[in-house]
């Protein structure tokens, strides 16, 4: 015994030498290389119900919309990002919070203190009349074992006054105003109230011992009503609430004519694979586009140990050229859409506090596969024949990082 577990920490600690050093490679071989311009989609605005919702696809557009809405806020903004870079970009958006914080209006902030590590401390001093919670590095505190706290705040959330809510992939930085390719869409009207109570929900689940001179809970008042075919899910670890994984598979498992994804990172669970192979395999046109080099080398050589699987089964396998590809959308059957922030892999899906919206509509799923089209004439299709030609070396590697897959 004492024998079988050293072989298996030895293989564990390569593994994990491997990752760490092919992400270190290729951190030094990405320097000084500026991405490729890429094809987008400019803003359009599709009417659902009494809401209307607008899908971005190029930062700049996105954050001029997003900034003019904060500028505008009259009595509340919520605002909680993922990772906020303190660079130009990143400056922007304090100084336009910090104004309107200045002007009286109530300003929430909610971001990631694990990802924002390298972001200057100088950066995270916050004007006292804003209110900031900071989701700590380490979350589980004493309680090592409790598996519900480990998740990161992977939210991108902007709700301002009661009229406009924000939510997809983008962070807030820099590169991602004109150098990643990802989808964000705007919400107005009704569909904006689930935004306000899923920040408020986590804003008060997590708001002792982190938030600056308050211990009061975040009350907001918002109609009872629903709208109908716009629903927000939402990813809960501390509550063990994992929806978005059951929204996808459903909607997976119901298609009859076509399942068109875009994700940064794949890396399912095998019930996942086999819903998208049974999908192709019953005649649905399925197509999984992804990046041909994401910014995480590891992921995406782990990534490749289900392309066999879905190349046999008859799914469309689309890498994104040129650019990092970080949007998270799905269209199904020409009616039944998401945009949000959850990546196709465990960490998103079974970890992390994530949020997507589901869009049931034809004239935005219409829209999204516009998008998907624009994105798709800048992609390389991954043929079978050629899969099967890769070398040896190769294929060992993909094998051996097989195991890290629960970890990412």
């Amino acid at each position: 015994m004492r024998r079988a577990r050293r072989t298996l920490l030895t293989i564990l600690g390569l593994q994990v030498a491997i990752a760490v050093t092919m992400s270190l490679v290729d951190s030094y071989r990405r320097r000084g290389k500026k991405p490729k311009a890429f094809p987008t989609t400019p803003p359009r605005t599709v009417d659902i119900e009494e809401s209307a919702v607008t899908t971005y696809t190029f930062g700049r557009d996105l954050y001029d919309d997003m900034l003019a809405a904060i500028e505008g806020a009259q009595r509340q903004v919520l605002f909680e990002t993922y990772i906020w870079k303190g660079d130009a970009t990143g400056e922007r958006f304090k100084k336009a919070l910090a104004d309107a914080a200045d002007r009286g209006v109530e300003v929430y902030c909610i971001y990631d203190g694990f990802a924002n590590l390298v972001v200057s401390p100088v950066f995270k001093h916050f004007p006292a009349n804003m209110k900031v919670l900071k989701y700590p590095v380490w979350s589980a505190g004493w309680r090592f074992f409790d598996l519900r706290r480990y998740g990161r705040d992977h939210r991108k959330i902007l709700v301002v006054d009661d009229t406009v809510g924000f939510v997809g992939g983008y962070n807030i930085g820099d590169a991602y105003e004109t150098e990643w390719r990802d989808t964000h869409v705007r919400i107005s009207g009704p569909g904006v109230w689930d935004l306000k109570r899923a920040f408020a929900d986590f804003w008060n689940l997590h708001r002792r011992r982190r938030v600056r001179h308050s211990e009061r809970p975040l009350l907001l008042e918002t109609a009872s009503t629903w709208e109908p075919r716009i629903r927000v899910q939402r990813n809960v670890p501390r509550l063990w609430m994992f929806p978005i994984r059951s929204m996808y598979l459903e909607a997976i498992n119901r298609a009859s004519t076509n399942v068109w994804i875009t994700t940064a990172y794949f890396i399912p669970d095998q019930d996942f694979v086999d819903a998208m192979k049974h999908a192709a395999r019953r005649g649905v046109d399925v197509r999984l586009l992804i990046p041909l080099k994401s910014n995480h080398i590891v992921a995406d050589w782990i990534s490749r140990g289900y392309f066999s699987q879905l190349l046999e089964a008859g799914v469309k396998v689309l890498r994104f050229r040129g650019a990092m590809v970080h949007a998270k959308t799905a269209t199904v059957d020409g009616t039944w859409s998401t945009v949000g922030t959850a990546n196709i892999d465990r960490l998103s899906l079974t970890g992390n506090y994530e949020i997507n919206v589901e869009i049931i509509d034809a004239g935005l799923a219409a829209q999204l596969e516009e998008i998907f089209r624009t994105d798709e004439s800048n992609t390389v299709e991954l043929t079978q024949g050629e899969w099967e030609a890769r070398d040896l070396h190769r294929k060992f590697t993909e094998a051996f990082l097989a195991p890290l897959r629960p970890l990412l």
